[in-house]
């Protein structure tokens, strides 16, 4: 047979690994969706250790019967992204517990509410701490206003230290506030920012001659992409 021009690229089933599900966390995003994380029993899978993999919504979780204590089949979506292909219910004793979502805020207690029209489940409060953390990442971040050295660590400083409680901030920071600023942690101790001051505050003064489609998305407007902003 002549089989030139046919695809003959055999399709392979995803690697995956059994896991244990020990608990179910719920992070808060940028706009105040909260994302529920499987927090698993680390297990290795195509070369990495992989100890969380994303639930997406409470809804999805209910819909696939995820439970916290399950035994969970682990793949990656993609070969990238950690995923829960399934859980294995003949594996169950009887422990383990339904997921629910929180009423308050896990990281400002608020209440959480949801619209009608939509599956996510949100906090209500904009001041939320870890919404402006959230905003803030993704202000600086490389496909945004790229502010070179804000990364999550330093956000987390300057949110907490309450030198930025909008993204705008940042242009009101001075070489000497961003040389200062403690961004180490309990493990390792005390860390100062120093000369990276310079580079972010450079940074900082490239970004207001970006086009107006990079600032659109940096703003975080809900369902505004790259494309859109574009």
């Amino acid at each position: 047979n002549n089989l030139t021009g046919r695809n003959l690229v055999p399709k392979y089933a995803p690697e995956r690994a059994e896991t244990v599900v020990e608990g179910i966390t719920v992070q808060v995003g940028r706009t105040g969706v909260l994302t529920p994380v499987a927090e698993l029993h680390p297990v290795e899978l195509a070369g990495s250790v992989i100890a969380r993999a994303t639930l997406h919504n409470a809804d999805e979780i209910a819909r696939r019967d995820i439970r916290i204590g399950d035994h969970v089949w682990l793949v990656k979506a993609g070969d990238v992204i950690p995923a829960i292909e399934s859980p294995i219910p003949e594996k169950r004793d009887g422990r383990e517990l339904v997921f629910r979502m929180p009423d308050k805020c896990p990281e400002c207690g608020a209440p959480v509410v949801r619209l009608a029209d939509e599956v996510a489940a949100r906090c209500a409060n904009p001041a939320c701490p870890a919404q402006r953390l959230r905003r803030l990442e993704h202000f600086a971040s490389r496909g945004a206003l790229d502010i070179r050295t804000i990364g999550d660590r330093v956000a987390e400083a300057l949110v907490a230290k309450k030198f930025v409680s909008d993204p705008l901030d940042l242009f009101t920071l001075t070489e000497p506030v961003l040389e200062s600023l403690d961004i180490g942690d309990a493990e390792n101790g005390p860390r100062r920012f120093g000369k990276n001051a310079k580079t972010a505050l450079a940074a900082l003064e490239a970004a207001r001659s970006l086009p107006l489609a990079r600032w659109l998305f940096a703003t975080g407007i809900p369902n505004v992409g790259v494309t859109v902003a574009a």
